[in-house]
């Protein structure tokens, strides 16, 4: 269960933001919205709102970059380069380490873990957990000094020889899953329910991975009852796995085409499947096949590719993270998309959806609390500032004293967030008034 995420120096984001999946104090709309954990509380869902440009997508993959970082860095040479692209637009910002921090439990322990890294080094990386008590630390590090406690579960002699083969460019915490350190394995498989989606690209990773969940008994009526409840009309999706002739020129990618050859890429051929009507209108019993990806609309792309990791991550309570989740989806199916997860029956497992949009259909047609609702925008020196609504607090006076109120939950947030009220909104220019002015100039020509 995730508790939230702090980033610092990446991109867009100069100083700190924090995303924050804790719940607000003193709310109670919503409650079944509500994750629990033993004692710790986390929220089911987070959308983030804001114009283009403003850093949402630059917020969700700072986070997905801790991922790669923590799974791919032990596995990296000596001479690759760390993933380091820090704010620009302040003085002194392209000297400074890109810092990310995440909070996490883990069988009703809380774990903290950070890391700063510039493009050659780890600069600091730290681990803390907290049972009972107060937080303990579980190893701490600088440059090449790593200071490990003695509660670090695992093997003594393996965790000195992690000590030993951590490169400067490389995690502690992932060398330490490479020699089968027990904590460090444990905390590697809670990274390894964490996904990152593009909603505006839908890759094909993304479609072999949903293909092959769809050819497991267990995921193949999942898929269709999720196609189903949000709208697409089909009869059924049969899929079958092509020869590796030609593959590579129908793809378009040599790449591609190689790693069949290695046996790491499998080709689909996937049809949609669609009933044939008689003249009445009436169902024939006979049915039409064609290439799902030649004559399916671009938005029934889309949800079959995604329905495979979203529903992975429903059953097995994982952290799934969608950017421009709305692209190419009618408003209904994006809102029952974040439905299943607001909701305790299609959600058992406790997974955790973080997405951007610019669907404000879901501000008045969700049941998103407010502190589940977040805004990005860039503050005047153009640095991304995250803030919740939950947050806000307007001031009115009452009976000739200025008192401080917080947003209502049954407030018209679509309408407010509209009229600007919330920020986060493009900054349009007058585009009118610049015609009329052009057309005045050269009239007095």
């Amino acid at each position: 269960m995730l508790l939230e995420f702090k980033v610092t120096n990446y991109r867009s984001i100069g100083e700190e933001q924090i995303i924050s999946l804790v719940p607000a104090t003193n709310q109670r709309e919503h409650v079944e919205n509500i994750l629990h954990e033993g004692k710790h509380q986390a929220l089911n869902a987070l959308s983030l709102y804001g114009p283009n440009g403003g850093g949402k997508s630059n917020l969700l993959k700072a986070m997905s970059l801790l991922d790669k970082l923590v799974n791919r860095s032990a596995r990296s040479n000596s001479t690759t380069k760390l993933p380091y692209d820090p704010f620009l637009l302040k003085e002194g910002s392209a000297q400074k380490p890109t810092q990310f921090e995440i909070s996490f439990i883990i069988n009703e322990e809380r774990y903290r873990y950070g890391v700063d890294f510039n493009e050659t080094h780890i600069v600091n990386e730290w681990l803390f957990r907290k049972s009972v008590g107060r937080e303990v630390i579980v190893f701490e590090r600088e440059f090449d000094v790593i200071d490990v406690s003695s509660g670090f579960r695992g093997s003594k002699s393996l965790i000195n020889a992690a000590i030993e083969a951590t490169r400067d460019n490389a995690l502690f915490l992932s060398t330490c899953d490479i020699l089968n350190i027990e904590e460090a394995k444990m905390i590697m498989q809670w990274f390894a329910g964490f996904t990152m989606l593009d909603g505006l690209t839908t890759e094909d990773d993304l479609n072999l991975n949903t293909v092959s969940l769809y050819n497991s008994a267990e995921y193949e009526q999942k898929i269709r009852d999720y196609l189903t409840n949000i709208g697409v009309s089909l009869f059924d999706i049969q899929i079958t796995e092509r020869d590796n002739d030609d593959i590579g020129h129908r793809q378009g990618d040599r790449r591609t085409f190689f790693k069949y050859l290695k046996g790491e890429f499998k080709d689909y051929q996937v049809n949609a499947v669609h009933k044939i009507y008689n003249k009445k209108g009436e169902f024939s019993g006979d049915t039409y096949h064609w290439d799902f990806y030649e004559r399916e609309s671009a938005g029934t792309q889309k949800a079959f590719k995604m329905s495979g990791p979203i529903l992975w991550a429903l059953i097995n309570g994982n952290v799934l993270i969608i950017d421009e989740i709305e692209a190419a989806m009618h408003p209904i199916m994006t809102l029952k998309t974040i439905e299943l997860f607001l909701n305790k029956e299609n959600n058992p497992n406790n997974a955790q959806l973080i997405f951007a949009t610019h669907d404000t259909n879901l501000l008045s047609y969700s049941t998103l609390r407010r502190d589940q609702i977040c805004f990005a925008q860039k503050n005047k020196w153009e640095s991304t500032e995250l803030y919740s609504l939950s947050d806000f607090v307007y001031f009115e006076e009452k009976d000739g004293e200025f008192r401080s109120e917080k947003e209502r939950p049954d407030t018209d947030k679509e309408k407010r967030y509209f009229e600007g009220r919330y920020g986060a909104i493009p900054a349009l220019g007058e585009f009118l008034q610049t015609i009329k002015t052009k057309k005045w100039l050269e009239e007095e020509k």
